[in-house]
């Protein structure tokens, strides 16, 4: 499976397609996308959906994502990292940002996340549309403070679409049976990536009634990499966030994050990333 990563902190475009000549790829960032004109169908961990115009869809790193086009599609993208989001000049907005951070995770990971996001008010869709016209005119004339107005904007689009998603209800349990069964496997890691009794290949097996001698085949099939590979990457990502982001201790970190201690932390991180943790904190606030 291939990996696709951002060049910069921020990008944003506007493009036609006719049709998607990638594979699926699995991005190591978030996106927002709208669907401007067109019709077709999104490929996402090798589910699909379809998609229209005005369609709004949330993908968040680790996805695998395409598309599959039915009529000339023309999409806005937005695409983002915890770093731009992140951007912070002293400890007030350190500590601001270290709760957006949370706001954020909060929306893509535990509401809709594997279908379209319906976004209902007419004035809202309106807002969105504005916005993220806005966005392209400061991206394309980087004007003087044109990086903290797109993370202003950025901040608008989500908070309208947390809107949405908290007025819409989140997953029912109807609805959340009724998703494909790799979407249940990669959200309950997501919800439990701090209790590591919940993350076995025992606890899946009988959580999801699925054999345990097919658990691990079953995740790479659908997923593109093993099932501790998956953990192990979504682990990192969420340590180098809280280092980068947040006031915590490297003990308090490792605690929220199911490490059994500092020093195990330590070494999982240096081995991953080949830099201590203080020494990745230090390098993310020069």
């Amino acid at each position: 499976m291939k990996n696709k990563q951002l060049r910069q902190p921020f990008e944003l475009y506007v493009s036609d397609m006719e049709c998607w000549n990638e594979r699926p790829l699995v991005y190591h960032f978030f996106e927002i996308v709208q669907i401007l004109e067109g019709s077709g169908t999104r490929t996402l961990n090798q589910n699909s959906y379809p998609y229209s115009k005005g369609s709004i869809f949330l993908f968040t790193p680790m996805d695998c994502r395409g598309f599959d086009i039915k009529t000339n599609t023309r999409f806005c993208s937005i695409r983002f990292s915890e770093v731009f989001l992140g951007q912070w000049k002293n400890g007030q907005d350190q500590a601001r940002i270290s709760q957006w951070l949370k706001q954020l995770e909060h929306i893509f990971y535990h509401h809709n996340r594997f279908q379209e996001l319906m976004v209902t008010r007419t004035g809202d869709c309106k807002m969105i549309s504005g916005l993220m016209n806005s966005m392209v005119e400061e991206y394309e004339q980087k004007q003087s403070y044109h990086e903290e107005n797109l993370q202003h904007f950025v901040t608008l689009i989500l908070n309208i679409i947390a809107r949405n998603v908290s007025d819409g209800g989140g997953n029912t349990a109807t609805g959340l049976d009724s998703e494909p069964l790799i979407n249940r496997m990669l959200l309950h890691i997501q919800q439990h990536i701090n209790s590591p009794e919940k993350l076995r290949v025992s606890f899946l097996s009988a959580h999801f009634n699925i054999s345990a001698n097919y658990v691990g085949e079953y995740f790479r099939k659908f997923s593109g990499e093993s099932l501790q590979s998956y953990i192990t990457h979504y682990k990192m990502r969420l340590l180098q966030q809280r280092l980068s982001h947040s006031a915590l201790t490297i003990s308090q970190i490792a605690h929220e994050l199911g490490f059994s201690d500092e020093s195990h932390l330590s070494r999982q991180f240096k081995k991953h990333t080949g830099m201590s943790p203080l020494e990745f904190r230090k390098a993310a606030h020069r």
